[in-house]
């Protein structure tokens, strides 16, 4: 009995989606959200290999990956950093940083290689 129940919610769930009338929570709220401005990230074939980033850290033209991910943690201060690489972006070097906030969203944050300062979240 139990089963033939459990089979029964599964089937009106599953019509549910099919017909459209059970909607996932990310498309009931996509009309309140606002959008945010889209920002050009950097394409991960200009990104630096993990040789290139120490050399480049080695001679000093940018900052160690540790700084970085500093700079980004003020502006997003409860996420956690998920990965950091050294990319080519408009003739400069960027970190771009990748974090997971706690409400489960991923955010990019650049931070400028020479400077340390956050170019955007």
């Amino acid at each position: 009995m139990r089963i033939l129940l459990a089979l029964l919610l599964i089937g009106l769930a599953v019509a549910g989606f099919a017909t459209g009338s059970i909607g996932t929570q990310a498309e009931e709220n996509l009309g309140t959200a606002a959008i945010a401005p889209v920002q050009a990230v950097p394409r991960p074939d200009t990104c630096l290999n993990a040789a290139d980033l120490r050399e480049a850290v080695a001679d000093k033209r940018v900052i160690e990956p540790v700084a970085a991910i500093r700079a980004a943690r003020k502006v997003i201060p409860r996420a956690e950093i998920q990965r950091a690489r050294l990319c080519r972006h408009d003739d400069a070097l960027v970190y771009l940083l990748t974090a997971l906030r706690r409400d489960g969203q991923f955010v990019h944050v650049m931070v400028d290689a020479t400077t340390g300062e956050v170019s955007g979240p």
